[in-house]
């Protein structure tokens, strides 16, 4: 599969390393084809997650079109809000 990342998804990577999370869209791959977890929305969307580190996890919000994979955010969040 190829991966599409919106231009949100670029920008948001910048103002998440100024809070100190390095977020690669290496991570964001693995992310997505290794999840801990995957949500599926009513919609055509997917919200994948795996761990950054013993308090946080990444969440991957993507669709797919065809034989790509959009990539159109991502967030980290509190490890126990999402229960892993």
């Amino acid at each position: 599969m190829r991966f599409r990342f919106t231009k949100h998804v670029s920008e948001k990577l910048i103002l998440l390393k100024r809070f100190r999370f390095k977020i690669t869209k290496k991570q964001i791959k693995e992310t997505i084809n290794n999840p801990l977890k995957v949500e599926d929305k009513d919609t055509d969307l997917h919200i994948a997650t795996s761990l950054l580190d013993e308090n946080h996890v990444l969440r991957v919000v993507y669709r797919f079109e065809s034989d790509i994979i959009v990539v159109i955010t991502c967030y980290p969040g509190r490890r126990k809000a999402y229960e892993i």
